[in-house]
């Protein structure tokens, strides 16, 4: 019954009805969750085999986990909730698990105990005490003489280039979080060199699989160490894990440029080895076109993700996205099925392929080509939708292209206890903040349009806003909420009525009577033709979400593709020339923008596009809160002279 439930859920909105009434197909990222979150509705597992706590869920629930930010659907929220709470008990334990086994595969899911901790939730604290688990693991993993971590406790002495992706993405993230002398950067970076070092190839460039300290196993070549072949996802496994750890590596890091390095390394020596036909890439690398060699779906939807990310981020040159076009193309053309319930299927994903074990896999071309083909793999249909992110990512970027946008934390300067209880955190309408208080997802939403965020955390000024596109004053604070605020003075706002006549575009989101100061502020509106008026509208009771509901009217300028949101309890606007009303309920204006000089100014009552109304959890579907923060900095970006 619960397969019947989500097949209702999720093969039926693969087409969406427009505002205008036309059917739009959804993005293959979601079709293919959709089709995995269908046959896998209640738990992650292969037919006849028992789910339990490995790599391919931890791979498959961070492909879901970039779906629902780009979407605000909270259904992969919840799927990545469900099959983490099937295996960490409260008191942090995960069922299946066996530190003692020192697998770097049992790391990878990981990833997703981490996200799920820096949620506002219940109970989150298991999710830290698993996660507390696994860094322990890896504190105690095997390593070889100079400290690379040993693949498994049974292959002694080896790494393998699958393991960079096993745990360096949960472990740059946890020390990101959590260390906060970082020192486990440095080991991290050393795990990436010291892998490059000892499999790659000189005359290709490539990377061999696996490296034997002791060169006793039969793979390995006497003298160097190496595996004796290319495998293409256990490249691709590397790529990824680049790109993944460089997230949380602070950007000041004095080696933070080596990872980089290697990747620009990388990729050159990789595409050449892509089908000029087809754009996809073969299992054994570098050998296409001989016997029984095939075009592989992981390894190409891992090198298409990586080249696409790589050139997002700066590391890769514009050049190299040609490369990830082709070969996304080329996945869409031999890899995509589709089955008469109009669920899609990945085919063509190598089901293993490691070295040695029983029976023993001596790591030879023959050996790569024997290992059995499957539909529906999980290393396969992870990447593929983390590829398709990327790609449908990509497709947005020129909007917000070499565009800063700016929130303040002048203003609105609140603290909170942090992850060290010696140093008290930042919140509220911050990037950062990925509690329901956050605007963490909306400020994705302005990086995925090819934006900067950051903060601005000094009084306005025409050298603090030098830089700045678009600046976002929230919910000025009151002495409730900071002991010494920072009221907007006379000054203030002659330097952003000066910077928005220039060209800036200004958002102003104050808040209810309550929570908001609004004396000083309103100055600063009075300024652009806007007053926050002292009163309070949509009051909601409990969760009677209706009474917060606004409905955007067809063909509005700006929610170009939203129909109705919700925002409770908040100040409505005052407007003269040049501000004019954009959204309204009744006789209040809800929303109002004005022309100043060459800017813009746009003015809402409430901050309600935090996390908590935008991250799918909290409101009902109905209201397209996420939608309409993608429409709005789609149109702030695009104010922008």
């Amino acid at each position: 019954m619960k397969k019947i439930t989500f097949l209702i859920l999720f093969v039926l909105p693969y087409y969406l009805v427009a505002q205008s009434g036309t059917s739009v197909q959804l993005p293959w990222s979601q079709r293919m969750a959709a089709s995995i979150m269908t046959t896998n509705a209640d738990s992650i597992a292969y037919p006849n085999k028992m789910a339990r706590w490995e790599y391919e869920t931890g791979v498959l629930l961070q492909s879901l986990e970039l779906v629902w930010y780009r979407t605000g659907d909270v259904r992969y929220f919840k799927y990545i909730q469900q099959n983490m709470d099937r295996f960490v008990r409260d008191d942090g334990t995960i069922r299946t698990y066996d530190l003692d086994h020192f697998n770097i595969d049992y790391v990878t899911p990981g990833r997703s105990l981490l996200m799920l901790y820096q949620q506002t939730l219940p109970n989150k604290e298991k999710y830290k005490k698993a996660a507390d688990l696994l860094r322990q693991q890896l504190a105690k993993q095997p390593r070889t003489n100079e400290g690379g971590f040993w693949h498994k406790k049974i292959y002694p002495n080896q790494m393998w280039l699958d393991g960079l992706y096993m745990a360096e993405p949960f472990y740059a993230e946890y020390t990101r979080l959590f260390d906060r002398d970082g020192k486990g950067f440095t080991d991290i970076i050393n795990q990436f060199v010291w892998m490059e070092q000892h499999a790659r190839d000189s005359k290709t460039g490539l990377l061999y699989h696996g490296w034997d300290e002791s060169r006793q196993q039969k793979w390995a070549d006497p003298k160097t160490g190496k595996s004796p072949n290319f495998w293409s996802r256990s490249i691709g496994w590397y790529v990824m894990a680049l790109v993944d750890v460089l997230d949380y590596i602070p950007a000041d890091h004095p080696r933070r440029g080596e990872l980089v390095a290697i990747l620009q390394r990388l990729m050159p020596a990789v595409v050449k080895y892509q089908d000029p036909k087809e754009g996809c890439w073969y299992q054994v690398t570098d050998r296409g076109g001989d016997k029984n060699n095939y075009l592989e779906a992981s390894g190409t939807a891992m090198f298409v993700y990586g080249l696409a990310k790589g050139v997002r981020l700066g590391y890769l040159p514009a050049s190299m996205m040609s490369y990830a076009k082709k070969g996304y193309a080329g996945m869409l053309k031999n890899f995509i099925s589709t089955d008469d319930a109009g669920l899609i299927h990945l085919e063509k994903t190598v089901s293993v392929s490691g070295l040695g074990g029983e029976p023993y896999r001596d790591g030879s071309y023959e050996y790569y080509l024997r290992e059995p083909i499957r539909k529906d793999d999980l290393k396969g249909v992870g990447p593929f939708i983390m590829a398709s992110v990327e790609m449908e990512t990509a497709e947005e970027l020129g909007i917000g292209k070499g565009k800063t946008v700016g929130v303040d934390t002048y203003f609105n300067h609140e603290f909170r206890k942090g992850t060290d209880p010696n140093q008290p955190e930042p919140f509220h309408y911050t990037w950062d903040d990925r509690q329901h208080s956050g605007f963490w997802l909306w400020g994705r939403t302005f990086r995925d349009l090819g934006a900067k965020t950051v903060l601005v955390p000094t009084a306005p000024t025409a050298a603090s806003l030098k830089g700045v596109d678009v600046y976002i004053i929230v919910d000025p604070d009151t002495p409730k909420e900071t002991a010494k605020p920072n009221y907007v003075n006379p000054a203030d706002s002659k330097a952003i009525g000066d910077w928005v006549k220039a060209g800036g575009v200004l958002v102003l989101m104050a808040n209810d009577t309550s929570n908001c100061e609004h004396t000083h502020f309103n100055q600063l509106a009075a300024t652009f033709g806007l007053q926050f008026l002292p009163k309070n509208v949509n009051m909601v009771k409990g969760d009677q979400f209706e009474q917060g509901s606004v409905i955007i009217p067809a063909g509005n300028p700006i929610f170009t593709h939203t129909k109705e949101v919700y925002i409770k309890e908040l100040s409505p606007l005052d407007v003269k020339a040049p501000a004019k009303s954009v959204v309204s309920a009744g006789d209040n204006v809800i929303m109002a923008v004005a022309r100043v000089g060459n800017g813009t100014v746009f003015a809402v009552g409430d901050p309600w596009l935090y996390n908590e109304y935008t991250d799918g959890r909290k409101i009902p579907a109905r209201y397209e809160n996420f939608q309409a923060g993608k429409d709005l900095a789609t149109w702030l970006l695009t104010q922008v002279k």
